[in-house]
């Protein structure tokens, strides 16, 4: 009989990828603003913009390219490096709100997360689907309804969210995962 291995799900956006920095970025290319950390402290980028600009986060995010290049949180790699040795890893993203980033996020995993196969990624549209043991996230919305064990991912729109079990960074992750 085989042993059995618990499985994890890892949300992609604000967890491994930091799309925000770029959003901001881009922003200022347009329209000259930026936003400090303390602006989006308990907010989305998209709550900070001003009013004339309401839909403009939104129509980043729809840009084809603009999840193909994002940066990767500091030690993710090598945590689900090691995560990978001892559980079943599937990286899940509600892409379907985003469905130009559907090829921009697959290879955006190819390049920077090799060691994961294809049939680790799971880009869906909501992630009530997601059946693991554990499952790692930004949004509540996605921990609320998962029957399994979750951890909050610390970022800047949840910093005043309670009744979680927080991680605070990937250095965090593996040190309760690991």
């Amino acid at each position: 009989m085989q042993e059995y291995i618990q499985s994890i799900a890892i949300d992609m956006d604000e967890t491994i990828a930091d799309p925000i920095t770029k959003a901001r970025e881009w922003y200022y290319r347009d329209f000259g603003t930026t936003f400090t950390e303390e602006d989006l402290i308990g907010k989305h980028l998209s709550d900070v913009v001003p009013e004339e600009h309401s839909g403009i986060i939104h129509k980043y995010l729809n840009t084809p390219g603009f999840f193909r290049d994002l940066g990767v949180f500091p030690d993710a790699v090598e945590v689900i490096r090691e995560l990978n040795k001892k559980y079943r890893v599937f990286i899940v993203s509600a892409a379907m709100e985003f469905p130009a980033s559907l090829q921009d996020k697959y290879h955006w995993l190819e390049d920077n997360f090799p060691f994961l196969t294809w049939r680790q990624v799971c880009l869906c549209g909501d992630k009530t689907v997601v059946g693991t043991d554990f499952m790692i996230d930004d949004l509540t919305r996605n921990l609320q309804p998962f029957k399994g064990k979750g951890f909050l991912y610390t970022q800047h729109h949840n910093l005043h969210v309670e009744g979680y079990e927080r991680l605070l960074n990937w250095a965090d992750a593996g040190n309760k995962l690991l």
